[in-house]
């Protein structure tokens, strides 16, 4: 038992330590992703060490020192996803008088056929936009009857499981479908004109994951995130970014996008949100993302239900408030940041 404990221990200290290391080769950072898991994990064998603990023993209780301070850090980057934080994104304080809308983000998970259980869950929440990812032809032609209701679209589906479609109630401005980074990986950037004749900048991503089945390294999906965060931080619209960004929330990466970009979480305060993965309850972390200009304040943000994917679909309603842009602080960049975007972006 002692010698499982030893092992169980000895991993999540290299598994804390490894994500700090600015390398960007997957198997160092698929680390960043299971921080929860990593701290269960880490507090059982320091719950359990004690019953085979050899009292006087100074490399153990060194050991229990490294095992108690990487559980405290890794708890540290995940308290701000909790209730335990101060929100970052405040509750809407008009939400029947402003104009608001609703965003529906879903990864269908290519092979997954299920259409009918997702157009059911889009009648029930009945969103505004519409966010299909990993969406082939066969996702097109079954939630094309969308048409009638968000009859205004940017589509490009894939065989690659990198293809997407958006569909929206409201009339979009110069939709485009960009090629960032890779050449066949889309995202689509797009306006949204508001009832109220309000104009928001839309930025749909889903860059490739560093993975050993996908992509060596990370390098190609920071770059995309980085490239849209520099975009939009001078934007004067309303600005949201929105879908599987393959990392997490608590991630180097994501909240270097968020410095650079400037734009807020309405996770921070509240909910981890963890949508992936939706088969396995153990393995799950935030993949699928909502980031906004401190233009907007939270309606609703909720996970959905399961319809045979290997991810939740999520719902986030924003309302558009003028005011909240003068009292919602945006992150803001120190010169280190904006260097360490440029680099990775230049070595692209």
């Amino acid at each position: 038992m002692k010698a499982a404990l030893i092992l169980l221990g000895s991993f999540t200290l290299l598994a804390t330590l490894l994500p700090l290391l600015r390398m960007e080769v997957w198997w160092i950072r698929i680390f960043d992703f299971p921080r929860l898991q990593i701290t269960l994990l880490a507090v059982a064998v320091l719950i359990l060490y004690p019953l085979v603990w050899e009292s006087g023993s100074v490399w153990e209780a060194l050991f229990i020192v490294l095992l108690a301070a990487s559980t405290l850090y890794q708890i540290g980057r995940m308290l701000p996803y909790t209730p335990l934080w101060k929100k970052q994104v405040q509750q809407s304080r008009q939400p029947s008088k402003g104009p608001s809308l609703r965003l529906l983000i879903a990864n269908v998970c290519m092979p997954n056929r299920n259409g009918p259980r997702l157009l059911e869950i889009i009648r029930q929440t009945d969103p505004d936009l519409i966010l299909i990812i990993e969406a082939d032809r066969w996702w097109q032609s079954e939630l094309d009857l969308l048409e009638k209701s968000h009859p205004f679209m940017g589509r490009h589906p894939l065989e690659n499981t990198y293809g997407m479609l958006l569909y929206s109630r409201f009339e979009l401005s110069g939709p485009q479908v960009r090629f960032l980074v890779q050449e066949d990986v889309p995202s689509i950037h797009t306006g949204v004109r508001l009832p109220s004749g309000r104009e928001i900048a839309l930025h749909c991503l889903h860059p490739r994951p560093p993975a050993p089945t996908q992509h060596p390294r990370s390098t190609e999906r920071d770059v995309e995130l980085l490239i849209v965060g520099k975009e939009v931080r001078g934007s004067e619209k309303p600005v949201i970014v929105a879908g599987d960004l393959n990392d997490v929330a608590w991630s180097r990466t994501t909240r270097l996008f968020r410095k650079i970009s400037g734009l807020l979480d309405p996770r921070i305060g509240r909910t981890f949100l963890n949508t992936f993965h939706a088969k396995y309850p153990f393995m799950r972390w935030p993949l699928d993302h909502v980031f906004h200009s401190p233009h907007f304040r939270l309606i609703e943000l909720k996970r959905l239900p399961y319809f045979g994917s290997d991810h939740f679909p999520i719902l986030a309603a924003l309302n558009l408030e003028p005011e909240a842009a003068a009292e919602q602080e945006k992150p803001q960049p120190h010169p280190g940041d904006r260097k360490e975007a440029e680099e990775k972006i230049k070595r692209n």
